[in-house]
This record gives structure tokens, C-alpha cells and sequence, in this order.
């Protein structure tokens, strides 16, 4: 019997289990289906791709995209210690003021900035130190690239180039602007919550990780979740919660686990053969998410991270901490609004100094990124056996607003190749390539290349 089970052990989890543990009367269950985030592909930063498809990937897809041409797009997910904190590009970004004002404006008391402003102060050690928008003692470290490319700063020039404000704090006043990324980065390694908030709790004598556990269900006294069905090493078993199970499964198993526990839409459940313990038709339903294009040039100059991986770059990281391996590839981009009317930026420029669709050749990339999607889908269960994913549809492109956006990113993207300040560095663009110009064959190369 445990006080809390936590559902598991990522971005979210791992607070959690480090918080509820500060309070020795407190007995935490952290139950994660991956193993330990102990390969060196999830500490190396500029190596996390090297994670796609492997057993520290969820290695989730989307159903075939409609307006993609039909196309199944990945959807990496972290299975570790850490979630995808151990998996991810590491840009450290939280979206705007009037997103969290939103929430609360539409009934979710809690969410509004000034509520979530204190608890991300008290989670950052800020590498600039203690001010209105970041904390300095906290766990989680809030670093500037440790050894940005120079195409990195020459981004910079051009952005501000074609008037963009030159902005050094994504999470500050304001999120408009041209600048580099901060990262979770400690020491020119990978921060994760796992590193962050786990690790520092393992000491405590209550709290229990455990590791390669598959939750399958939620189980209930009633309407109350009581415990917890897990596998384990192949055998099912059971464990109790006096107080509460917390799911912090992520956007995907989340509402999955809701579901095979009785959760859910009701006719769904049903059809798979579950016994409805609560109808609530919003489980799965409302799904969002952000499509990149890439706008790819070769570079006149061997200066890009196709280089990175070399013998001295190795030493250079193994010894120092330093080079091109510590960087997270996003190193720097742009929030703009393609309207000017816009109260906040509604697409974002994605810099990095490799290309998308030929890392082994010296290039860059420009991507566009659709920051507020109209386009809706959902989750549904394929099945009522927990170790079937689940159907992944987020509609991409429905809305034909969306498109519109990403076809004036695209633009955008050219614009800032076309600057004085890339122009040393610019080579043929190959994606899409100069023969692609009118609104009509650019829609037609984002649906061939767009990805989350």
C-alpha cells in the first residue's frame, strides 16, 4: 500500500514523485513503462535522433494524413526514465501570456499566467539568475547553447535583417523576435526531469521507482481510483493507493489508460468490449499539434553539424563539455505573426545548421512551424488490450487556415535565406526547390513534407 502512485515517470511524473517525497509521512509509487534513460545517445544532446525507433522511443505513428497525401507521421515519444524530457530538442519554451489567460478565461481557474508563473520560477536555475520571469534555485537548469554554430548568429543577423526584433528571452516580456534558444542543458549535457527531480530523490526512503512496469488499467472502489493492474516480467499484478493514483502519462497514454479503465466515450468503450464506468465524451477528443516544413540549402562553407560527429568533437564533449556535440540542433529561431493584427505570434521559424533531408551533407534548415492550429483530431482505442497503441488521428490540415499559415512561413523562410547576411553561406535550395513559387506548388510540397 502506498499514499500516491504515479503514473509514469516523465516530464510531469518526476516532479511529482520529487515533491509528494518531500514530506517523509508520504509514500510514492513512480511506475514507468520504459527502463532507465541510461544510454548515452539520451546525455549526448545533439545525438537524441539516434533514439527514434528504438526500444527509449514509444515509436508512435498518426493514421494516414488525408492532407498529407496519405501519409503516416512519426510521433516519437520518450519510454524512460525522464519520458520525452530524455527525448526531445530541449528548447526550453512555454508559450505566451495570453495562452495560459485563455485557459483560464474558458472556466479552468488555476491556469492563468500569474497562477504558472510561480511554480516555473520555482522550478528553473536560470543560467541569467532571478528576475521577474525566472527563478535561480531551482532543479531544473536554463542554459543559452554552450557552443552555438556560427550559422546559429548569422540566423540572428538576418532575422533582424528583414525587421524582426532582436530577442533574447522566448519566456520573457515578450515572444516575438529573433534569438537563440535556452536550453535544459546542465554542464553541456541533457537536463531532464529524471535528472532534475528524480536522481536528487532517490535517497529518500519513500520513494519507490519502478522501471519496464506497464500499467494496464486504473482500478476503483467505486467511483474512487484505489490502485493500479501492471505487468511486469510477463506476470499481472496489483498494487493499492490510500490516497491517489495521478496519471501523468503524457498527451497519448493518458487518455488511453482513462479509457481501458472504463473512462471515456461511451459507445467507444462499449464497442471495445469495456465496462463503462463514467461516461465523459472529452477523453481522446480536441487533439492539436504543430506541423514544421523544411526549407533546406545546401552551405557554400563545410561550417554545419554534418561535421559534428568527428573523433576530435568527441574529445572536445568527453573532456570539456563543449563543441558541436553539445548542441540540440534547434540552437535558434523566430516567433512572428503573419498578420499584424495578431495579439501573439501565430508561426514560428525553426533554425538549425543541418539539413532536414541530408544531415550527411553540409546544409541548413529554415522550418516553418504552425504555433496555434485550428485543425482538430482525436485518440481512439484500436483495441482493448494495453499493449495495442492507440489510433492516432490529429487531422492535419483540415482547416485550410492552417495551410495558409504554413505557405506564408514558407515565404518567410525564403525571404530570410535571401538576406545579406546568409548570402555567403547560401547554396542551391534543393526543399522545395527554386522550380516550387506559386501559392498552388508550394501547398503541394508541404503536403509531401510536412512533419510534426
Amino acid at each position: 500500500m502506498y499514499d500516491y502512485i504515479i503514473v509514469g515517470a516523465g516530464s510531469a511524473g518526476c516532479v511529482l514523485a520529487n515533491r509528494l517525497t518531500e514530506d517523509p509521512a508520504m509514500n510514492v509509487l513512480l511506475i514507468e513503462a520504459g527502463g532507465p534513460d541510461n544510454k548515452p545517445e539520451v546525455h549526448i544532446p545533439i545525438a537524441f535522433a539516434a533514439l527514434f525507433h528504438t526500444p527509449y522511443d514509444w515509436a508512435y505513428a498518426t493514421e494516414p494524413q488525408p492532407h498529407l497525401k496519405n501519409r503516416r507521421i512519426d510521433w516519437p515519444r520518450g519510454k524512460m526514465l525522464g519520458g520525452s524530457s530524455s527525448l526531445n530538442i530541449m528548447a526550453y519554451i512555454r508559450g505566451t501570456e495570453l495562452d495560459y489567460n485563455g485557459w483560464r478565461a474558458a472556466g479552468n481557474e488555476g491556469w492563468g499566467f500569474s497562477d504558472v508563473l510561480p511554480y516555473f520560477k520555482k522550478a528553473e536555475r536560470h543560467q541569467h539568475g532571478q528576475s521577474e520571469y525566472h527563478g535561480s534555485d531551482g532543479p531544473l537548469h536554463v542554459v543559452d547553447p554552450r557552443s552555438p554554430n556560427i550559422l546559429s548568429h548569422v540566423f540572428l543577423e538576418a532575422g533582424m535583417e528583414i525587421g524582426l526584433p532582436r530577442n533574447d528571452d522566448f519566456n520573457g516580456v515578450t515572444q516575438e523576435g529573433v534569438g537563440l534558444a535556452q536550453l535544459t542543458q546542465k554542464r553541456g549535457k541533457r537536463d531532464s526531469t529524471a535528472d532534475a527531480y528524480i536522481r536528487p530523490a532517490l535517497r529518500r526512503s519513500n520513494l519507490t521507482v519502478q522501471t519496464d512496469t506497464l500499467v494496464l488499467r486504473i482500478l476503483f472502489d467505486g467511483k474512487r481510483a484505489s490502485g493500479i493492474a501492471f505487468l511486469r516480467d510477463g506476470k499481472e499484478e496489483q498494487v493499492s493507493a490510500h490516497r491517489e493514483v495521478i496519471l501523468c502519462a503524457g498527451s497519448i497514454n493518458s487518455p488511453q489508460l482513462l479509457m481501458l479503465s472504463g473512462i471515456g466515450p461511451a459507445d467507444q468503450l462499449q464497442a471495445q468490449g469495456i465496462s463503462l464506468l463514467t461516461h465523459l465524451p472529452g477523453v481522446g477528443e480536441n487533439l492539436q499539434d504543430h506541423l514544421l516544413v523544411p526549407v533546406c540549402y545546401n552551405c557554400t562553407r563545410p561550417i554545419t553539424l554534418a561535421s559534428a560527429k568527428s573523433l576530435g568533437n568527441f574529445l572536445k564533449f568527453l573532456l570539456f563539455k563543449k563543441g558541436p556535440l553539445t548542441s540540440n540542433i534547434g540552437e535558434a529561431g523566430a516567433f512572428c505573426k503573419t498578420r499584424k493584427d495578431l495579439p501573439v505570434p501565430d508561426l514560428e521559424m525553426a533554425f538549425t545548421p543541418v539539413s532536414y533531408l541530408d544531415q550527411d551533407n553540409h546544409g541548413f534548415t529554415l522550418g516553418p512551424i504552425l504555433l496555434a492550429p485550428k485543425s482538430r483530431g482525436y485518440l481512439a482505442l484500436r483495441s482493448p488490450d494495453p499493449q495495442q497503441p492507440l489510433l492516432i488521428q490529429p487531422n492535419y490540415l483540415e482547416e485550410e487556415e492552417d495551410l495558409e499559415i504554413l505557405i506564408t512561413g514558407v515565404k518567410l523562410a525564403r525571404r530570410l535565406a535571401a538576406t545579406r547576411a546568409l548570402e555567403p553561406y547560401r547554396g542551391a535550395e534543393f526543399s522545395p526547390g527554386s522550380q516550387v513559387q506559386s501559392d498552388e506548388e508550394i501547398a503541394d510540397f508541404i503536403r509531401e513534407y510536412a512533419t510534426t
